[in-house]
């Protein structure tokens, strides 16, 4: 009896390991217009093309805002604020959810790079964390292409966009509430008996 007991209680502890095991969510968008200043980024209208295992060329939206520039400008590149907000939100097409998939903010603020191509235009790339409410977590990396022999000038077209988030998977949820209630009989069932 001592023997299940102890195997119960190991089982219990190690539950709480799995409840927080989380899947990773692949999202890309494309589309969209970006623009930006000294105040930050605003993305709107960019499409969701894919989610997860879900393809097609409009299965909802993706837009954001970020915080201001900390270093360097809109032109040459540089490190933004944290905080803005990063909202996924579906339509119902082929599997994906209709409403809010995602909404939080830029975790530790983003970075604006410029890329120099070889024929002179330029490419920039917005990288940053995410976090939502809940303290789940993803990252972002939204391209922007061909701005030109010139640098950016405020606004600009989004080729496209690749989002990873975090997800937690329920079935460690359950499985960890399960483990709680078995323990839980076998101490009730322990101290009945004694």
């Amino acid at each position: 009896m001592f023997k299940k007991v102890l195997l119960l209680a190991v089982l219990a502890l190690a539950l709480p390991m799995a409840a927080f095991a989380d899947s990773s969510l692949g999202i890309t968008n494309k589309g969209g217009t970006l623009t930006g200043n000294a105040s930050g980024f605003t993305l709107t209208g960019s499409t969701l093309w894919i989610v997860g295992s879900a393809t097609g060329s409009n299965l909802g939206t993706l837009s954001f805002t970020t915080g201001a520039f900390l270093t360097g400008n809109a032109q040459t590149g540089g490190t933004l604020a944290a905080g803005g907000s990063f909202v996924i939100t579906g339509n119902g097409t082929n599997g994906v959810p209709n409403g809010v998939i995602f909404s939080g903010s830029f975790s530790d603020g983003a970075t604006w790079e410029p890329t120099l191509l070889a024929n002179g235009t330029h490419n920039y790339t917005l990288k940053g964390g995410l976090v939502d409410a809940s303290g789940h977590v993803g990252a972002t990396s939204q391209l922007t292409i061909n701005t030109g022999k010139g640098f950016f000038n405020g606004s600009v077209r989004l080729e496209s966009g690749d989002t990873s988030l975090s997800v937690p998977e329920p079935g460690t949820l359950s499985l960890f509430g399960t483990g709680l209630i078995g323990l839980a009989g076998a101490i009730r069932r322990k101290l009945s008996l004694s």
